[in-house]
Formats: C-alpha cells, structure tokens, sequence
C-alpha cells in the first residue's frame, strides 16, 4: 500500500508524482500505456511559473535552456499585420515563456520521479476503484491479468477522457468547437526564429486562423483551424497538407514534416475536484482551447498545490480539512481560465452574422485605432494563479498580496529567494527575527519588494499565505500563522 496512487504519467501525473516523493509521501504511479514513446510536441508554451516549480525538482533549469524563448508576438489579419507585442525583459531568472515540446519534459520529469523513488508501472489500465474511510482499492488490467492497488488516496490525471473521473462519478459538463484543428510539427529553416505568429483570416486559410510556434532543433508547431470534415490522413496523401505548409514556409524552402494530428478543442469543467479520498488535476479536471497556454501549466499548477497538501496529511503535519482547500483553490482558477479561453475562442470563430460582422469591424480597424487593437483576442497569456486567504486584508500599496507567487529576490550572501522555496514554509524577512520551529527563515536583506517592516510567510507551493508586522513576530506567532495555514 501507498499513501498515493497517481493515474496517468503525463506531464501534470508525473510532477505531482515528484513533488509528492519529495514532500516525505510514497507513491506509485500508473501508466496504460506500456513505454513512453516521443509522439509530437503537444503542449509546446512553459510558462514561467511552471519552470520554477520544475526546478523545485531539479530540470527547471534544462528545460529552459533547451527550449526556445520567444520575445515578440506578430499577430494578422488578411496577411496583413495588425501589431505586435514584445514579451516583458525584466529581471527575472527565467523567461516569461519558453517553447519546448511536452513530450521532451515528460523524459526529464519520468527519470525525475524515477530518483525520487517514485515506483512507475506501465501498462496498467485503470479500470475502476472502490473507496473507503481508510483507503482506496484500484484496479487495472495488465498483460498478467487484472490486478488490484490499494492506497491511502488517489489523483487522477489521466487526461479529458479521464478513467478515473468515470469511476468517481463526476460529471464533465461544457461544449466541443465544431471546427477542428490541423496541428504540425515542420522542421525548417525560417527566418523569424523568437517569434510567434498570429494569422487571423489569411489568404491561404480564409475565414479561419493559422498559429505558428518556434521550437527547439528548427522545428515549427503551425496549428490551422480548418472545416470539420478535414482528415489528416486524407492531407496529407491529396496534397493538401504540402500546400498548406508551402504557404507558410514558402515554396522553395525544403522542410520535414515530423508529426501530424488533428482534434477538436473543448470547454469542460469536472463538477468536482475531489470525491472523498480522490482528486482530479489537470485535464482530467478541466480541458481547454491552447489560446494563451493556459491548459498544461494551469494543470503543473494544480499538480504543485495538491502535492503539499497530500503529503502534510498523510505525513500527520496537517488535518484531512487541508485537501478541501484544493478544490476551493483550483476549481476557481479553472473557470477563470475557461472564461478567459472562451472569449477568445468566440472571438476567433464567431457564431451568428452579428458576431462575425463585430470581430471584422474590429480587424479592419484595429491597424488605425488603439482602441479596437485593445480588442483584437488572439488568447491572454497564462498568469500565476492568486488565491483567496481566508482572513486577508486590502493589498498594501507597493507590497506583495497574500495568496499571490511570492515574488523572487537575491539573497544578501547571494542566490535568490525561489531557490529556497518548495519545501517546507518559509518566513521571509528583511532582518533576523526569533523563527518558529515549523518554518524556515529566509533573511532578504533591507529595502526588497516585500518592504522592511514586515514578515511574510511562503507556503511550500511558493504562494503567499500571511504576513504581519515585525514588532509582533515571535517564534510562537510564527508558528500559529503556519498552523493556520495548514487548517
């Protein structure tokens, strides 16, 4: 028996795989599939965030040097360009995105987990799970014949088609697109490197949107909308997908076509996120349309916020009521998301000549006025989650607000504050103070983001989760702000 049983080996099963073995919690993990094979770029777009909780496990690093860090966004319409939009430069340790096939950090993240002691078992296909005060009974058929795990919780992250949200009983509402999208991977050589390219109603696509992406080795992601009925097979033996590709590259520019798949996006939200001793994360909770990055790192997200929670229980630093806190933070962020990409998508793809006469009207005229650019939805970005803090104040002018990543800082005998966050909770000051014996402190030095006259305590997700003034702090006041948190 295992305190957790993880369903599916993707990128979200493996990163709270991880980051659970990392925590003090023994895991196993269970894959159908019986070997991990490298099949396309999937989720291609990492956003910041999630490079840092990927370098809590040691890769974050890797994988930002290996992928491709975009600074500029062209987007167009009519082949025409409306304007572009320069990534911030700051100082930051990582970029705010950087491209790099899903499939490359799944191998980083699997010899990851594999270290930390997390058992990995392939070929395992879930089939279903009885549940009681004490545990969790799963079952799988393997090549040996069926086989029954028993753990002291279960996480399904087995994707949209999730096995495991079958078997709790949790409904899936919302909706698929009609249209389907032709997704590619070319490797060619192309002059705009760092850039991502928005094509809305292109000559060669019209009426529809064609999304280009650089990634590492001269690979290019190029998604075209296109009707229903298109096959990709079909594409790629009439001829079709050559054309396609030649109007983006060019017709002389020799190119290798590595991968090719079409599929229809959804908007799904799982009823729940958590049934009894079983939680959902990831898109076996929620799927969305790529617009704006939002489905694998919202999903990394909600790997790094279930993986604490689960190991303080079943560690006994914390009591059951913690993991009602997943729901009540994730769930939210979910249909923030959700919004967010259905926007967009109603944008992109107008239903009803009303509709679709607006969105042209914007196009025409957003080269000319600022006022319709501001409302050109090509898909917002993917940000850091900010979670409600029961008990929380109004945010103070110039500080940080409680719920939200804590900010990074250097460190005054050198390194930065994210490298000393993930672990356990951490008391960030900017001068010594007496510490709790459940927190670490770590001492910023003066005159930082977080001010000089107050204490902040980090939670080991690296989220804000209290601060109080530095006259008030003791080592037993700091320690009543970690049990609360924990409550």
């Amino acid at each position: 028996m295992s305190d957790v049983a993880v369903i599916g080996a993707g990128a979200v099963g493996l990163t709270l795989a991880a980051r659970l073995a990392q925590h003090g919690a023994s895991v196993d993990l269970f894959e159908a599939e019986p070997r991990r094979e490298r099949i396309g770029s999937k989720a291609i777009c990492m956003q910041r965030e999630t490079l840092e909780i990927w370098a809590r496990l040691g890769i974050g690093q890797a994988v930002a040097d290996r992928g491709i860090q975009w600074d500029v966004g062209r987007t167009y319409f009519r082949g025409r360009q409306l304007f572009e939009v320069h990534l911030p430069g700051d100082d930051e340790h990582f970029p705010p995105f950087v491209n790099i096939s899903q499939s490359e950090v799944e191998e980083l993240l699997e010899a990851c987990a594999t270290s930390l002691g997390v058992r990995i078992h392939r070929g395992y296909r879930f089939t279903a799970l009885i549940q009681d005060a004490e545990g969790v009974a799963a079952t799988f058929v393997t090549d040996a014949g069926p086989l029954t795990h028993r753990s002291g919780y279960l996480v399904g992250t087995d994707g949209a088609h999730s096995t495991v949200r079958h078997a709790a009983g949790i409904g899936f509402d919302g909706y698929s697109f009609d249209d389907r999208f032709l997704i590619s991977d070319v490797r060619a050589e192309l002059p705009f490197t760092h850039e991502r390219h928005f094509h809305l109603d292109p000559p060669w696509n019209p009426g529809r949107q064609v999304l280009i992406h650089p990634q590492p080795d001269g690979v290019w992601r190029i998604d075209w909308q296109v009707p229903p009925e298109t096959d990709a097979d079909t594409e790629r033996t009439n001829g079709g997908l050559d054309r396609r590709i030649r109007d983006v590259i060019g017709s002389e520019t020799p190119y290798e076509l590595v991968w090719l798949t079409a599929y229809r996006f959804s908007q799904r939200l799982a009823d729940a996120f958590r049934v009894g001793r079983v939680f959902l994360a990831g898109d076996a909770a929620h799927v969305m349309s790529p617009f704006g990055a939002r489905g694998l790192n919202s999903g990394v997200a909600d790997a790094e916020n279930l993986a604490w929670k689960l190991a303080w229980v079943v560690r006994g630093e914390a009591p059951p009521t913690l993991l009602d806190t997943y729901e009540a933070e994730r769930k939210p962020v979910a249909r923030e998301n959700l919004e967010v990409t259905d926007a967009t998508m109603r944008f992109l793809a107008p239903h009803g000549a009303l509709r679709r006469a607006w969105r042209n009207l914007v196009l025409r005229l957003a080269p000319r006025s600022a006022w319709f650019r501001r409302r050109v939805n090509s898909g917002r970005l993917a940000e850091p989650a900010t979670y409600a803090i029961a008990g929380a104040g109004p945010p103070e002018p110039g500080l940080p607000v409680l719920g939200s990543v804590a900010p990074d800082a250097p460190l005054p005998d050198g390194g930065r504050l994210r490298d000393r966050l993930g672990r356990g909770f951490v008391i960030v000051v900017p001068r010594a103070i007496p510490t709790g014996r459940l927190a670490e402190e770590v001492d910023i030095g003066e005159a930082s983001v977080y001010g000089d006259t107050r204490a902040w305590l980090v939670r080991p997700d690296g989220h804000l989760a209290a601060s109080l003034t530095l006259g008030e702090a003791t080592a037993s006041e700091i320690d009543a702000l970690v049990a609360q948190s924990v409550v």
